[in-house]
Parts: C-alpha cells; sequence; structure tokens
C-alpha cells in the first residue's frame, strides 16, 4: 500500500487537502471517504478504515472538508450543503485521475453527507455509512441557537477546538433532510452502527434503514464508541465494507501487478502500526499477520504458520504423487504440522544452549492400504522438497534495493 499527497479543487476554488491510499498492484476499485463533523482525515478512524480497505485492493481517497485541517476555506460559511459539494468535487478529481469513486463511505454526519451527495456522482454504485444521523441537524444540539441567531455567529468548542458557527451554517444544517435522497439513492446501502453509541443513537440506523429502498444492509458495530477509537473496531467496520461491497462493485479478481518479476514472492507492509502485510505470488494475494496477543490483528495467518503450511502441503502433495504413480489405494490424506522451538540437547552438530525449530508431522492415511504401503508412505513423507530445505543449511542473501 502507498499514500500520497492529493489535493483539488473545491467548488469555490479552494485548495482541499487530502490523501490517496493506493493498494499494491491495480486497484479493484476506488473509494471515497468522508470523515465525522469537524474531525478531519486524519482522525483514527478515517485512516485505519481507508488503509485496510487499499489492502482489500481498494483505492481510498480521504481528504479536509472546507476550513478544516490541511483545506483551505472558511468553516463557518460551508454548511452540510457545503460538504455534498466537496464531496462531488473530490469524486471530480478522482475521476480526473483515473479513478472515478464507485464506494461512498462516510462517518458520523460525513455518513449522512455521502447519502445526499451519492446522487450527483454516477460513478458510485454503492454507499456505507458508520453511525450515520439521520437527520443532519442532529448536531446542532451542540450549539446555542439564541446566540447565534442573535449575533449571525458564535464561537462553539466541539472536541477540545473552537469552531465558528454562523446563521447560515446553522439554517443549512436544520433545512437539510436525507428522505428523498434515501428513496432516490438507487445504489446499495450498507448501515453501520454502534448500538452503545452515545453521540449518534442507534434510532439513526433504523430511521435511515426504514426510509431506504433495497438493496440494503444493517450490520451492527456491538461495543464500539462514536469515533471506532478502538482498532479492532475500525478494522471490523473496514473488513465488513471490503466484502459487502464485493458484492455490489463487480469487483474483478486481484490481477497480477506487473511491477513484480515472474517467480518473486512480494510482501508489502499494508498496516505500519500493527503487522498486518500483503504477500503477492503472481495471481494470489494473500494476507499474514500475528495474532492479537502478539500485537496483531489476527487477519491472516502468521509466519511460522505459513512455514508450517509450507511443509503440510509439500508432504501431502508428494505422497500424492508416490501413490498415484504406484496405483495405490490411497484415498485421501491429511497432515497436521505443529511447531516449536526446543533446546539442542540431542543435536549433536548444534551449539549446547541454543534452541532449534521442531515440526511434527502427524499425518492420517485414509485407503485399503497394506501395512507396508503405509510404512513406504511414511518414508516418502520425508522425500518432500520443503523437508529437504528446512532440514538443510539453507542460505540467504539479502540486498538493500534503492
Amino acid at each position: 500500500m502507498t499514500s500520497e499527497a492529493f489535493s483539488f479543487k473545491g467548488k469555490d476554488g479552494q485548495m482541499l487537502n487530502g490523501r490517496l491510499e493506493r493498494p499494491v498492484g491495480p486497484a479493484r476499485a476506488a473509494a471515497l471517504f468522508a470523515h465525522c463533523f469537524t474531525c478531519g482525515k486524519d482522525i483514527f478512524a478515517a485512516r485505519r478504515i481507508s488503509r485496510r480497505l487499499a489492502g482489500a485492493g481498494i483505492a481510498v481517497l480521504r481528504f479536509d472538508f472546507t476550513g478544516l485541517g490541511h483545506s483551505d476555506g472558511e468553516f463557518a460559511n460551508s454548511g452540510f450543503s457545503g460538504n455534498v459539494d466537496d464531496l462531488q468535487a473530490a469524486a471530480a478529481a478522482m475521476a480526473d485521475a483515473g479513478l472515478p469513486p464507485n464506494l461512498l463511505v462516510g462517518h458520523s454526519l460525513g455518513g449522512s453527507a455521502v447519502i445526499a451527495a451519492a446522487g450527483g456522482i454516477a460513478s458510485v454504485k454503492a454507499v456505507a455509512t458508520i453511525n450515520a444521523p439521520a437527520d443532519p441537524g442532529h448536531v446542532t444540539h451542540n450549539f446555542d441557537y439564541a446566540e447565534i441567531e442573535a449575533e449571525g455567529e458564535a464561537q462553539v468548542t466541539l472536541g477540545g477546538r473552537d469552531f465558528t458557527i454562523s446563521r447560515a451554517f446553522l439554517h443549512d444544517l436544520r433545512q437539510s433532510t436525507l428522505t428523498d435522497h434515501l428513496r432516490g439513492l438507487h445504489r446499495a446501502l450498507l448501515i453501520l452502527h454502534s448500538p452503545t453509541d452515545a453521540i449518534v443513537g442507534i434510532d439513526n440506523a433504523s430511521a435511515l434503514f426504514t426510509a431506504a429502498r433495497h438493496p440494503k444492509s444493517f450490520v451492527t458495530l456491538d461495543g464500539a464508541d462514536h469515533l471506532l477509537s478502538r482498532a479492532e473496531d475500525a478494522d471490523y467496520a473496514a473488513n465488513t465494507i471490503a466484502t459487502w461491497a464485493e458484492r455490489y462493485l463487480d469487483m474483478a479478481p486481484a490481477a497480477p501487478d506487473p511491477a513484480i518479476p515472474e517467480g518473486i514472492t512480494r510482501v508489502v507492509e499494508a498496516d505500519p502500526n500493527g503487522f498486518l502485510q500483503d504477500v503477492h505470488l503472481g495471481r494470489h494475494h494473500l494476507k499474514a499477520d500475528e495474532p492479537a496477543s502478539f500485537g496483531g490483528t489476527d487477519l491472516g495467518p502468521s509466519p511460522y504458520q505459513y512455514l508450517a503450511a509450507a511443509l503440510g502441503a509439500c508432504t501431502t502433495m508428494t505422497m500424492r504423487m508416490y501413490a498415484r504413480r504406484k496405483g495405490w489405494p490411497l484415498t485421501g490424506l491429511s497432515v497436521d504440522v505443529s511447531h516449536k522451538k526446543r533446546h539442542a540437547t540431542d543435536c549433536e552438530d548444534c551449539d549446547k544452549g541454543k534452541k532449534i525449530d521442531s515440526f511434527t508431522r502427524e499425518i492420517t492415511l485414509h485407503g485399503d492400504l497394506s501395512a507396508e504401503q503405509r510404512a513406504r508412505l511414511i518414508e516418502i513423507a520425508d522425500k518432500c522438497p520443503v523437508h529437504n530445505t528446512l532440514e538443510a543449511e539453507a542460505q540467504i542473501v539479502t540486498r538493500l534495493v534503492h
């Protein structure tokens, strides 16, 4: 996965700042992410979800709405309709870059905004919301109506930061509704919401789901807070969106990356804050990770599990080829492989006190085989090429690529 700066002009000519997360190899789809009210593109959930979607082959643009983060313009003059305009400008910029968005993802008020913006973006086929309010005016409970109406604008503190809220901004929020947008969405809709969300209650998800037409789906984010501040909650949301989107985006299977030479296995870090890796082997794409107990997110096998799998797969293939060549009635077989390190107390060629890797294979053979045939197949298991590689002293040459 790569992350690059991506800036574009908003409706009124202001420069909006974003980051484009690209998957390794050709993108299978493109998505546009809308952050929560007054948050910004670099909030934890936006970063985490965008990077996980990129790991699934979906290029994602996340950007700061007008007047927020590193984007130009006045936040007080933007309003909800301004967010919608920003999303449509972002979609046009993505299309110009050869990545017209097929998927819109919105968090909190950003979820309301993507519903309202979808109708103006022809390339969009699916929309996903996370803890989104059914009424954009929901956020106005943070404001003092009387002061804003009387003075024309007022300073409010949201999330520990001060913002200027104008009368026009307030009116825009209170007049915006999603009912017509939902009825005319004509795109697949996924609603993710936490039943314990203390900021935007679960009743908002019910209202959105009831007003929308099929195809529509609802997934609960049990135990998550409004901002998805826990990694496991953000990861679950991202994985759910990626899996759901495959059904509606007609995502082709990931193609081999032409930049990877034939015969090369390339491992690319998918998450610099964890251990998730993208593994590219020709047209095959796998994940590697560590268990949660080791600081990972358990979204793929660990490196040692892959090593054990290589030994097990090579063992069964070698035995099958031998039985097939002999015409023996081997109807099925399986191999259980376990791995551990043990002290080299009985290793004559090892230094005392060191540990060596120990693999245990438990082989099950099915079929009307004689005792001699079974014994011979167990001998053949030791002829497995991966077995021989593990028992030999392999040489590993490392070079730094500039």
